[in-house]
């Protein structure tokens, strides 16, 4: 498999983050009693003992034993298949609970720092207007300007050391689990490529705003746009089933607020890239950046309108 060097410049660190964490999986799994070759992902290193292998074109590769039997799935279809992703990435959260997350590299540096992006990527962009957009989404720059304090929030409790760094795993779609092709179970969490130190709440928020959306992320039609409660719950049961007793209270009470910041985030930074000219996030058509930047809004809107049902949700699991 070729490494995307485009986004990540350093593969020694990338490597080195994926290798810690495997192996530390692996001795987990074992401990547990379970199968270390279909529950983790396994490297495997070069004829001369390198993490990966460099070509003179500069292009980078790196090898891992196949899962056999296994299939994985590209759409959320069922409360019930969206739950048992929450239960592997729950159960990643649980088997790494006691790694050291702070020896990890930050492959991509401030991914989740909300604020970080508000003030050096989202307002710059607006400041700036390079394309002349920004009179066209007045309405969306105003939502993101009303919701800075949201932007800290997560941050701030950092700092005041209430939330404690963990190993996070950055893409947690549905198709970065694979399930057994017999029992339907999720049986290993795939692409770790961008695994860093961070918030396990980064994790959860960012499977619910891809899974439990009524819509695709780049839906035109704002009003088909909502959170499904029934797959937010199933997910959440998941999660928790296997993280909930390594989370801290206030782990816990953050849950569905990190799901609403996520999504707000993955907002902003659309509509930064849509004033910036597209210059990040492919596009299939000009609008294509507003559109996604508007679908999130509506479901940030939905979340809020929704916040209370949410937290009723996680307190009563």
């Amino acid at each position: 498999q070729r490494v995307n060097t485009n986004v990540f410049k350093n593969i020694d660190e990338l490597m080195d983050n994926v290798f810690a964490v495997t192996s530390f999986l692996r001795d987990k799994i074992k401990g547990c009693g379970g199968d270390p070759n279909r529950e983790t992902l396994n490297y495997i290193k070069t004829s001369d003992g390198d993490k990966y292998l460099r070509r003179d074109n500069g292009d980078c590769y790196r090898a891992y034993k196949f899962v056999d039997d296994s299939k994985s799935y590209n759409s959320v279809d069922s409360a019930e298949i969206f739950g048992k992703s929450g239960v592997a990435f729950g159960r990643f959260q649980k088997y790494l609970s006691d790694f050291p997350a702070t020896t990890l590299h930050e492959t991509i540096p401030d991914f989740h720092n909300t604020i970080w992006r508000y003030e050096n990527e989202f307002l710059p962009a607006v400041k700036n207007d390079l394309q002349g957009r920004a009179k066209d989404c007045k309405a969306e720059i105003e939502f993101v300007m009303e919701r800075k304090d949201d932007c800290s929030r997560l941050v701030d409790l950092i700092e005041k050391g209430e939330l404690p760094i963990r190993v996070t795993h950055n893409d947690t779609k549905l198709n970065n689990v694979i399930f057994d092709e017999e029992t339907d179970d999720a049986i290993c969490v795939i692409d770790l490529d961008t695994v860093m130190p961070g918030l396990a709440l980064y994790d959860f928020g960012d499977s619910i705003r891809f899974g439990a959306n009524t819509c695709a992320e780049d839906e035109p039609d704002t009003s088909r746009i909502a959170i499904n409660l029934d797959y937010f719950k199933a997910y959440a049961e998941g999660f928790l089933s296997e993280a909930g007793e390594s989370f801290t209270q206030c782990e816990i009470d953050n849950l569905a607020f990190s799901a609403k910041l996520m999504t707000f985030e993955c907002g902003m930074r659309f509509l930064t890239d849509y004033l910036n000219g597209d210059t990040y996030f492919k596009t299939a058509y000009p609008e294509h950046n507003i559109v996604r930047a508007r679908s999130q809004f509506a479901l940030v809107k939905d979340m809020e309108s929704k916040m209370s049902e949410m937290e009723e949700i996680i307190r009563n699991i």
